[in-house]
């Protein structure tokens, strides 16, 4: 029996945007990776579908982990590392970043002492271990506390809350080293036009039409879809290895993600996959490569999109549609992206895990 068994873990249990996670301190975990992603298991209850004897949601989007410990650079005030814990077998991968947790980790900062808060609003510059670049995050702190109420909604999630901006340079290439991993706006994968593309999170983005559906299908009718979700993976291994990560039968990106014409009014109509799962909403930094590749002449993206005047992509989701800013320079060219989300601390204390095997 080891002491996490005994003691427990101090954990801070958080919704960020549309996902549920654990915020853990690196000082309070095993520093060896194996110990670590063992332990991590066994809180969360995986490897098993429901996830019964751990906290971990039967759901990607609600077994995820942020690890935080005090910056490494100068320009950042928090390291932010992004597990996300495989529900039904025993793998946890640091393979991508998560914007969606990602909008927890400056309030969780603040909540553990890793940064201070200062009296009405904090910014608080968040360095993404899993790609290395830099979101900003700017937190309600009215009397030096973070606050969770607030005006802000974001579909996904009822109610609203205490905004959370974020804003990220430098996201192009985040995995791939660029943002088109092939130098082309489409390729032909598999018979289909597909674009793939790094803006924060590699992703394959093809027209939903060209599968024979129409991409406003829900996600229990797309997750039910053996044969549609076969041909996907097919054409995601083949698309790894274009893109420059190698053999991704067991990695957790690149993402698919079918589009269509927008129906409310926004942008684009997304099915995301994540990847073997349709996405109840769609990813924050997926939403950054969509509605980029919605800006790109001859993508499947650009030829459904309905581009808006100013900065403000609303990406449609099975569940509404995300809001993504992005700016563009005088030829087009996306230079920088923002998101709004919004985050709640759930309950802190200390978490028990599985006994060891």
């Amino acid at each position: 029996m080891d002491d996490a068994e005994i003691d427990g873990v101090p954990c801070l249990w958080m919704r960020g945007g549309t996902s549920k996670g654990a915020y853990f301190l690196a000082s309070d975990l095993p520093q060896q990776r194996e110990a670590r992603d063992d332990l991590l298991l066994r809180i969360m209850g995986s490897p098993d579908p429901a996830q019964i004897d751990g906290i971990g949601g039967a759901d990607p989007l609600t077994s995820k982990v942020a690890v935080l410990s005090p910056a490494s650079r100068e320009d950042a005030d928090v390291d932010y590392l992004f597990l996300q814990v495989f529900p039904d077998r025993p793998l946890v991968s640091d393979a991508q970043a998560c914007g969606n947790i990602l909008a927890g980790v400056g309030p969780a900062a603040i909540e553990l002492g890793l940064v201070a808060a200062r009296d009405g609003e904090t910014p608080v510059r968040i360095h993404m271990l899993n790609t290395g670049e830099i979101a900003v995050a700017r937190i309600a702190t009215p009397g030096g506390r973070a606050v969770y109420r607030g005006a802000a909604a974001i579909d996904g999630v009822p109610g609203t809350h205490a905004p959370v901006p974020l804003m990220f340079t430098g996201l192009e290439g985040s995995m791939c080293g660029t943002l088109l991993p092939t130098g082309n706006a489409a390729d032909v994968i598999g018979g289909i036009r597909a674009t793939l593309i790094d803006n924060g999170m590699p992703c394959v983005v093809m027209a939903a039409a060209d599968f024979g559906i129409d991409g406003t299908e829900s996600r229990g009718a797309l997750d039910g879809n053996e044969a549609l979700k076969a041909r996907l993976e097919a054409i995601r291994l083949e698309a790894g290895l274009l893109m420059g990560l190698g053999d991704v039968a067991e990695k957790s990106v690149p993402k698919m993600t079918l589009v269509s014409a927008p129906r409310a009014g926004g942008v684009i109509s997304t099915r995301s996959f994540i990847p073997h799962r349709c996405h109840a909403t769609i990813g924050v930094f997926a939403a950054v490569s969509v509605a980029t590749a919605c800006t790109l002449p001859g993508s499947p993206a650009a030829a459904l999109a309905r581009l808006p005047a100013d900065a403000h992509f609303a990406i449609e989701h099975p569940t509404g549609a995300a809001e993504v800013l992005i700016e563009r320079d005088s030829t087009g060219c996306v230079t920088a992206a923002g998101t709004l989300r919004t985050a709640r601390k759930l309950f802190e204390g200390r978490v028990f895990p599985r006994p060891a095997s």
